[in-house]
């Protein structure tokens, strides 16, 4: 269908999300470029190569116990009835302990610990209360990690603990993924930056956008806004093919002013326009010279919807990094949520953990203008394209679709 037949029907036809979002992957590329960075910024990133420990851990016999050191044979026999005596030394020998910590090397000569609690000083003798096995209490070389053990695989997302382990392996720095570079650039010619004039409004969805990139993995370049006009959309799309995404807000619908579909389609191809969900479905997905172009809706929360549904999964394909599920929350629904069959609707949603269970209540499924119905509500609640809507008093999971991985 073309541009002119889109404005005179609107979105007769509206492909499923899915569908969409596999059209879109089709055409991501992982970009394969790689760099090492120290330990301290290696949080969050992607792991290009698989990574083996350099050396154990420990890399020495330790005390697991506060104690003694002994040769394990000295102590065979020995009861709080009749306990074996030895002798404290700087070095274990013969019926001879040294004193140890938790964590300290064991000392040369040394096959167990007896705990601190077993010994008892009399005078100058230490009596065994008993007896130790050989290894006893003792952490051997290895025993948290093995030299050339493999730690993680590529396209493992470091997390803080990994961190702890791969210093303690003697590395630092590793080697990760890139982060996949993307442009937000917000389209309209009402849009200003502060203090709107009537018939102007502030702009938010290119901040919004580029912010999530951010946190999901990407490089984001935030561009000065773009007004509607084909040859200054044109340049600025051109101007960025070098990212691995571009991403505009506003101008995707079928109205006069909507020119960004139209002006990728010359100069590219669009993809998709107009998507079975909602708030949003007037997004559009494209591809100039092999990078991919998002278009999203200039309403806040439609922009906000497809960002999630879109970009996020784009991001990480480009970036080699593994796309988790967002984690929910299941409650009680406290009211009912109407949807459309065939759309998939993400209904606003409050959640109270107070009293005896967790209860979710809706804000709003209509009102795509609307930011502050998704910026102060806890998530949404995603309504199958199979359902008419969900009843109140049934369980449902909450999406908690701003966790940052």
């Amino acid at each position: 269908m073309s541009q002119d037949d889109l404005q005179r029907s609107g979105f007769k036809e509206r492909t499923r999300i899915d569908e969409a979002r596999e059209r879109l992957l089709e055409r991501v590329a992982s970009h394969d470029r790689t760099e090492r960075v120290p330990l301290a910024s290696a949080d969050g990133r992607t792991l290009a190569t698989r990574v083996t420990a350099p050396k154990p851990v420990p890399g020495y016999d330790r005390a697991a116990m506060d104690g003694y050191a002994v040769r394990a044979e000295d102590t065979f026999g020995a009861s709080d009835r009749s306990p074996n005596l030895l002798r404290e030394g700087e070095d274990v020998g013969p019926e001879t302990a040294v004193r140890v910590h938790t964590g300290s090397e064991l000392p040369e000569g040394a096959d167990a610990v007896v705990m601190i609690e077993q010994v008892e000083r009399v005078g100058e003798e230490l009596e065994v209360g008993d007896g130790v096995a050989e290894g006893e209490n003792v952490g051997p070389v290895g025993e948290d990690v093995a030299e050339g053990q493999t730690l993680y695989e590529p396209g493992h997302r470091v997390r803080p603990s990994d961190l702890g382990l791969l210093k303690s392996v003697g590395l630092t720095e590793v080697e990760v993924s890139e982060r996949p570079t993307v442009a937000v650039i917000p389209t309209g010619e009402e849009l200003v930056q502060s203090d709107p004039e009537p018939g102007e409004v502030i702009e938010t969805n290119g901040l919004t956008a580029s912010r999530l990139a951010d946190r999901w993995g990407g490089r984001p370049t935030y561009r000065d806004v773009v007004t509607d006009d084909r040859e200054a959309l044109r340049a600025a799309i051109q101007r960025d093919l070098t990212k691995d995404l571009i991403v505009t807000t506003g101008g995707s619908s079928v109205g006069e002013r909507d020119l960004i579909p139209e002006v990728v389609d010359e100069i590219g191809e669009v993809l998709v326009h107009g998507v079975a969900l909602k708030p949003g479905h007037p997004v559009a997905l494209g591809v100039v010279e092999e990078t991919p172009v998002l278009m999203l809706p200039g309403y806040p929360v439609a922009c906000i919807v497809n960002a999630v549904q879109f970009l996020r999964p784009a991001l990480k394909r480009a970036g080699g990094m593994p796309c988790e599920d967002h984690p929910t929350t299941e409650a009680t629904l406290e009211r009912k949520i109407r949807s459309e069959p065939g759309v998939r609707t993400f209904a606003r949603v409050k959640v109270d953990r107070g009293g005896n269970e967790t209860t979710a209540l809706p804000t709003r499924v209509s009102g795509s203008g609307v930011l502050s119905s998704v910026a102060l509500a806890d998530g949404w609640v995603v309504v199958s394209e199979d359902r008419e809507g969900i009843a109140e008093g049934e369980t449902v999971a909450v999406e908690d679709w701003e966790w940052s991985a």
